[in-house]
C-alpha cells in the first residue's frame, strides 16, 4: 500500500512536469489515472512552444535520466506513437550537466582500489561528454596511451530503480485500463528498458560488448573499435583507447581531411550491413556523436552501452522481406510475415498484401537516394493495430538504428543511398543464407542434430519401457485398446520403429561414407 502511494506521488510530480510543457496528450491518450492527470493540468503553468513531440521530449529531458531513456525507447515505437511524434522523440538528446571531477576521481579510486595519480599519468578533471548515466574524461596512462575514462553518475542506480518501479506500475495500469493496448506489450517494453539500463549501469557489460564487436571486425581495415583497458575497468569505470576524428555527418570536415564522402559512406554502409546480417550483433546508438572518421579514413565507433542482437532466423526473415519489397513482390512480402508468425493466421493474406503495396509503392517510387528502408519498416510497424500484429522489440530497435544511420548517410553524401551501396553484400548474403545450397546445408544440419539426439531418444524409450514393465507407469485400459486397434501389432509402435530404422540407416550411411 505504501509503495502504491509512493508511485502515485511520483506520478503526479512527473505529470506536472509534462503538463508544464503542454505534453499531457500522451497520458490522456493512455487513459491512465485520469484524476491525477487532470489535477496536474490544473496546478501547472504551460509552455506551448513547438510540436507535440518536441514538447514531450523537453518534458522527459527535465524529468531526468530514466525518462530520457524511456523517451529514446518510445522513439522506436512509431507503431504506437505515429511517425512524426516518434521522429521528434528520436531527437531527444541524452545530455545532462556534468558532475564534478572530484566525484569522478572518488568513484575511480573506490572501484579500482588505487589513487587516480597511481593509475594515470594525467587525468583531466573536466568531463568532455556528460549523458544521463555516465560521463567521459580524457586521460593518459603511465605507458603513454591516450584513453577515454567513462564514469557512472553518483547514485544513478538508486534513481533508476525508483523510476523503474514507477514505470512497471504505470504499465500494469495501462494493461488494465486499455486491454486493446496489450498487444503492444507495455509491461514487456518496460522490462526491456530495465534490462537494457541494468546492463548499461555495469560498465563491464559495455566493455564486453566493445570487445565482442572488435573481435567481429578484427580483420576489417575500414572499421575500428577501441581496445578495452581491462586493468582500468570495473563495474562503474570503463577505460578504452581514445578515438579522435571527424563526426561521421560532418561532410565539410571529412572533405577538408582529404577523404571522399562517397567512399566513407561505402565503408560505413558495409560495416552496418555486416553487423546486422553477418553477425546479428549491432551498435544500436549510432548517432554522429558515437561515429567518427579517423585521419586514416577509417570508421571508428564508441559508446557500446546499447547493442542489438538478431538471431539467424530473424535475419533471414528480414532479408526475405526486404528483397520482396525491393522486387515489389508484395504477395511474397505478406506471405513471409504470416510464415514468421508476425501476423496472426486469422488475418486476410490478400488484404495484408494490399497493405504492403500501399506502403511500398510510395517509398520505392522515389529517386534512389531518397528511398528509406527504415521508413518502410516503420510504416509496416504502424499497421500493427489493423492486423493485430504483435510488437517485435528487436526489430523496433533495428528500425530506429537504421533511421538514424540513414539520416547520417544523407548528411554525409546526399546523392547516394547506403543500402544500394551495399547491394552486392546483400545479394551474396542472400545467396549464402537463403539460396538452394543454404537450404540443403540447413537440412543436413537439422538432420545431423536429429541423429545426435537419437541415442537420447532411444535411451528414453528404453527407460520408459523398463518403467512400464516394472509397474511404475500405468496406462488406462482404453488407451491400450486404442493403441492395439484391430491389428496384432500396435500402429503407434509400428510407426515408431519405422522412424527409428530410418534415422539409424542414415546414421550408418553417414558413418560409412
Amino acid at each position: 500500500m505504501f509503495e502504491a502511494f509512493t508511485h502515485i506521488g511520483r506520478f503526479i510530480a512527473i505529470a506536472r512536469i509534462i503538463a508544464r510543457h503542454d505534453a499531457l496528450f500522451a497520458l490522456e491518450y493512455l487513459k491512465v489515472a485520469p484524476v491525477y492527470v487532470t489535477l496536474a493540468k490544473l496546478i501547472s503553468k504551460r509552455n506551448v512552444e513547438g510540436r507535440p513531440g518536441q514538447r514531450l521530449a523537453r518534458a522527459l529531458n527535465e524529468a531526468g535520466p530514466s525518462f530520457i531513456k524511456f523517451g529514446q525507447t518510445l522513439s522506436t515505437r512509431s507503431d504506437l506513437l505515429g511517425k512524426e511524434l516518434a521522429q521528434d522523440l528520436s531527437d531527444l538528446q541524452d545530455r545532462l550537466p556534468p558532475f564534478s571531477g572530484t566525484e569522478a576521481r572518488r568513484t575511480i579510486e573506490r572501484e579500482l582500489g588505487a589513487t587516480v595519480d597511481s593509475l594515470f599519468a594525467e587525468f583531466n578533471d573536466e568531463a568532455l561528454a556528460a549523458a544521463s548515466i555516465a560521463q567521459v574524461h580524457r586521460a593518459i596512462t603511465h605507458d603513454g596511451h591516450d584513453v577515454a575514462v567513462k564514469v557512472l553518475r553518483p547514485g544513478i542506480e538508486e534513481a533508476f530503480q525508483r523510476d523503474m518501479g514507477l514505470f512497471r506500475w504505470a504499465a500494469h495500469l495501462v494493461e488494465r485500463a486499455r486491454p486493446d493496448l496489450r498487444r503492444l506489450k507495455p509491461v514487456e517494453m518496460v522490462e526491456t528498458i530495465a534490462e537494457t539500463v541494468e546492463l548499461e549501469m555495469d560498465l563491464r557489460f559495455e566493455a564486453a560488448a566493445c570487445a565482442e564487436l572488435a573481435e567481429n571486425f578484427e580483420n576489417d581495415p575500414d572499421f575500428i573499435v577501441p581496445n578495452v583497458e581491462w586493468s582500468l575497468t570495473a563495474g562503474r569505470v570503463l577505460t578504452t583507447d581514445w578515438v579522435s576524428g571527424c563526426g561521421l555527418d560532418d561532410r565539410d570536415a571529412i572533405i577538408a581531411a582529404g577523404h571522399d564522402p562517397l567512399v566513407i559512406l561505402e565503408k560505413a554502409s558495409a560495416a552496418s550491413f555486416r553487423q546486422v546480417f553477418r553477425d546479428g550483433f549491432f551498435h544500436a546508438d549510432v548517432h554522429p556523436g558515437n561515429m567518427f572518421v579517423t585521419p586514416q579514413g577509417q570508421i571508428a565507433a564508441v559508446d557500446f552501452g546499447i547493442m542489438g542482437r538478431l538471431d539467424l532466423q530473424t535475419r533471414k526473415t528480414i532479408g526475405e522481406v526486404l528483397v520482396a519489397f525491393l522486387n515489389r513482390d508484395y504477395r511474397r512480402a505478406a506471405e513471409i510475415h504470416f510464415k514468421a508468425g508476425w501476423v496472426p493466421a486469422n488475418q486476410s493474406l490478400d488484404i495484408f498484401t494490399q497493405a504492403c503495396r500501399s506502403i511500398g509503392e510510395p517509398i520505392l517510387d522515389r529517386p534512389q537516394n531518397e528511398i528509406s528502408i527504415a521508413l518502410l519498416l516503420g510504416q509496416l510497424f504502424q499497421i500493427t493495430e489493423t492486423f493485430q500484429m504483435e510488437a517485435q522489440p528487436q526489430l523496433l530497435l533495428l528500425q530506429k538504428t537504421m533511421l538514424v544511420a540513414e539520416g547520417t548517410a544523407r548528411k554525409l553524401c546526399p546523392e547516394a543511398n547506403m543500402w544500394f551501396l551495399t547491394r552486392p553484400l546483400i545479394e551474396n548474403w542472400m545467396v549464402d543464407n537463403l539460396g538452394p545450397q543454404a537450404r540443403i546445408r540447413d537440412t543436413i544440419v537439422n538432420l545431423n542434430d536429429a541423429i545426435e539426439r537419437l541415442p537420447r531418444i532411444l535411451d528414453g524409450l528404453e527407460q520408459g519401457a523398463q518403467m512400464m514393465s516394472d509397474g511404475h507407469i500405468k496406462i488406462h485400459p482404453s488407451t491400450i485398446r486404442a493403441l492395439h486397434g484391430e491389428t496384432s501389432q500396435p500402429r503407434v509402435l509400428q510407426s515408431l520403429w519405422v522412424i527409428i530404422l530410418f534415422f539409424t540407416s542414415i546414421a550408418v550411411a553417414i558413418k560409412f561414407f
